[in-house]
């Protein structure tokens, strides 16, 4: 036993590496405790709710004259889930869960997306029934959605900067709910209808809405 003992302790020597004490006498050693990182799938959840306003970008940095999400929320570790451009305002979801974000963001999982629109003129019957069916824009036609005049208006917030409106020509809102999410869909189904969008507002998204926040606020 000593010549095994002489023989492991000029190994320790040698190579600076030293074996548990449980190995001199060639028995089994406990399994010991070890420390570990907290991993993804351990993190508790985090889904925010944030009311952007016009101008600012679904990223955190700023670009040329739009700002970025870092002028409204310091969070570390929490990601956009899905866009919405900067010329729109409303719901945007943001969230630590890979899983999450993919499911809301993916166009696969179908969650629906409800947008409040003011456009100019005045939708009649035929152009709601033809965003409902479904139009033809330049990248194919988009999947049947809900749509429908808002009336009264909703009451939201005064937009900085003001629309542009022509006095000879009346607006209108309406809820468009779809389930795409393509470049400025909204804004170029109203125009294929003959009804320019003046002001977006995303108001949901699946079971998530703006209740509760003014523009620039967020929420768990």
């Amino acid at each position: 036993m000593k010549q095994v003992s002489d023989a492991i302790l000029f190994t320790q020597r040698r190579t600076g590496s030293f074996l548990p004490r449980c190995s001199y006498a060639r028995q089994p050693c406990a399994p010991r405790s070890t420390l570990t990182a907290p991993t993804p799938s351990s993190m508790t959840a985090r889904l925010i709710r944030f009311n952007k306003p016009y101008g600012v970008l679904s990223q955190f940095t700023a670009e040329g004259k739009w700002q970025g999400l870092k002028d409204y929320i310091d969070l570390p570790g929490v990601y956009v889930a899905g866009r919405l451009d900067a010329d729109s305002e409303g719901l945007l979801l943001l969230t630590n869960d890979g899983k999450q974000q993919a499911r809301i963001a993916d166009p696969r999982f179908k969650m629906e997306k409800t947008y409040w629109v003011q456009v100019e003129g005045v939708p009649d019957e035929a152009a709601l029934a033809a965003l409902r069916s479904g139009v033809v824009l330049n990248d194919g036609p988009t999947l049947p959605a809900r749509a429908r005049l808002l009336e009264p208006a909703p009451a939201v917030w005064d937009r900085n900067p003001p629309i542009r409106e022509r006095k000879a020509i009346p607006t209108a809102w309406i809820e468009l709910v779809i389930r795409e999410g393509r470049n400025r869909q909204v804004r170029r189904m109203t125009a294929a209808v003959g009804h320019p969008t003046l002001r977006l507002i995303r108001a949901a998204i699946g079971p998530y809405t703006l209740d509760g926040l003014a523009p620039g606020t967020w929420a768990d």
